[in-house]
């Protein structure tokens, strides 16, 4: 004690107090210090989850996260800013790391898919599937899932690598054959749902039927002859004779069969520059005598013109049919304003009418006398009749698609008798009434309170995916993903990616990186 007092005694309490003090600065400091330090590392995690998720949106390569990397590097020394070309040194993004963020991001996607199911009003699915550059079988499969507000998700559910042999092969028959088919299946199995065929392929079928095939074969063969193959030379010779000729296109379109609107495209420019061509072939292409005689041949004319029109015309139809989020009631709108238009076609060609027909007429126009076209009516009744035979599947939902379109004016008694009182409602509503709006936003106004039945009753309609369109754009990002250069990428790796590149929900990046308890910082 005597020897305590000689050494601390001497201290007053203010020299005690400046002490502590000083203590309590520098324990301050280490922890300020340890928590700067944290922060750096969660920002460089952040920065490395938003340009994975960039880099998976854009379809790139796992590998390119370090090029973006050196990129930002060599962008900050450009700018005078050495301390944030060191902070973009720590972002974590190697070609390893890139895929671990890919799966993180991956998952909680998933995972939120799985929540929307499970507190959905309804929901649907789409599947199709196609094969990739290694020929592997990729069966896509989207979920459509519709809330009590009606706000619509349409989401990838799964991908499945077929790698064996399958039950099913490409094509619609794979999906709706009621033997072998996924229909099929699904009834082997006692399972009972209401099932489509996807109403833009139906219509690609109807297109298919027109009875022309030939005069679209010469098409074909003229313009590969053109700038086919390794016919370089020659489709140079033929540019430069467009460019002499002052020509309204600079070139022909090659025809692609599984894309949509690849046969219209092909056909209008293949006649805008029929005269171009056939100077060509004149000129520069040896044994071509035939195919000349076709492009001087009227008949061919006659057959290329109509073929060039109605295609058009489908082409318009199928680019309304085109787009997420449509409701059944919009696409089957959409195809019965077409069957009426064939029948107005018809009637205009039954009387040599050609104001719906622009290259019909023109061609016409180039005659002294004209030209007939009445002997194409053939043509529009069995286009007309197709349509009837392959969209007969979705007349089962006629009934709700004309209660959905109008239910002011719609015939109560007529409807289900569960959803007839609230009809008697809905039509005496003076603010539903005098509503300017229509479709699903007219649905959005009714009261849960008042009208329940009616409410669940269009969410279920709305649930409905009318078309594998989704599917369609995943496999054109499934292209991009999956090439020539980067066919090693294992089935999870994909998935993960076009899970990722089709999403259409916000990704919580800040919840990613709260979940790791001691990020690391790249070195």
């Amino acid at each position: 004690m005597t020897n305590h007092k000689q050494k601390f005694g001497k201290h007053s309490c203010e020299s005690r107090k400046v002490v502590c003090d000083q203590l309590k600065k520098k324990l301050f400091q280490q922890k300020s210090l340890f928590t700067n330090e944290t922060k750096q590392q969660e920002e460089a995690l952040l920065a490395s989850y938003f340009v994975t998720y960039e880099l998976m949106k854009a379809k790139k390569a796992l590998s390119d996260g370090e090029l973006i990397k050196n990129c930002a590097i060599k962008m900050a020394e450009a700018f005078n800013e050495n301390k944030v070309g060191n902070k973009f040194q720590t972002v974590p993004l190697s070609k390893q790391t890139v895929t671990r963020r890919l799966e993180d991001i991956s998952n909680q996607i998933s995972n939120n898919v799985k929540d929307i199911i499970a507190n959905c009003s309804y929901f649907s699915i789409a599947l199709d599937e196609s094969t990739d550059v290694s020929d592997t079988n990729q069966l896509l499969i989207f979920v459509r899932a519709i809330k009590e507000d009606f706000t619509i998700f349409e989401e990838l559910l799964k991908v499945c690598s077929l790698h064996s042999t399958t039950r099913v092969t490409d094509g619609a028959k794979s999906m709706t054959g009621t033997i072998s088919g996924f229909v099929g299946f699904l009834r082997q199995n006692q399972i009972t749902v209401p099932t489509l065929h996807c109403i833009i392929h139906q219509e690609a079928l109807c297109a298919k039927s027109i009875k022309l095939s030939t005069t679209m074969a010469t098409v074909t063969k003229i313009t590969n002859l053109i700038r086919g193959g390794n016919r370089s030379l020659t489709h140079r010779k033929f540019l430069t004779l467009l460019e002499e000729m002052d020509s309204a296109y600079g070139d022909l379109l090659l025809h692609t069969e599984v894309r949509w609107l690849s046969r219209g495209k092909c056909l209008v420019r293949f006649f805008e520059l029929r005269h171009e061509i056939a100077t060509f072939l004149r000129e520069e292409v040896t044994n071509s005598a035939e195919l000349q005689n076709d492009l001087e041949d009227v008949e061919f004319l006659r057959n290329l013109a109509f073929l060039t029109d109605i295609t058009q015309h489908l082409n318009v139809l199928n680019l309304q049919l085109q787009g997420k989020k449509q409701t059944i009631c919009q696409m089957v709108g959409f195809v019965d304003s077409f069957r009426k238009k064939l029948h107005l076609f018809k009637s205009a060609l039954d009387k040599n009418n050609l104001l719906h027909f622009p290259c019909c007429r023109k061609l016409s126009e180039e005659e002294e006398e004209g030209l007939e076209f009445r002997d194409y009516t053939e043509i529009i009744e069995d286009l007309s009749s197709e349509f009837d035979r392959r969209f007969n599947d979705f007349e089962s939902f006629r009934p709700d698609i004309s209660l959905f379109s109008n239910p002011i004016h719609c015939d109560i008694e007529s409807q289900p008798g569960h959803l007839q009182l609230e009809l008697c409602e809905l039509q005496c509503d003076p603010s539903l009434n005098t509503s300017q709006v229509t479709g699903i936003d007219f649905w959005k106004l009714l009261s849960p309170e008042r009208y329940p039945l009616l409410r669940n009753w269009a969410l279920k309609l709305c649930s409905v995916f009318a078309s594998t369109y989704i599917c369609e754009t995943a496999f054109s990002s499934l292209k991009h993903v999956k090439s020539k250069n980067r066919n090693r990428l294992s089935d999870v790796v994909l998935s993960h990616i076009l899970r990722v590149a089709t999403s259409q929900l916000e990704v919580d990046f800040i919840s990613l990186v709260s979940s790791f308890m001691k990020p690391q910082c790249s070195h």
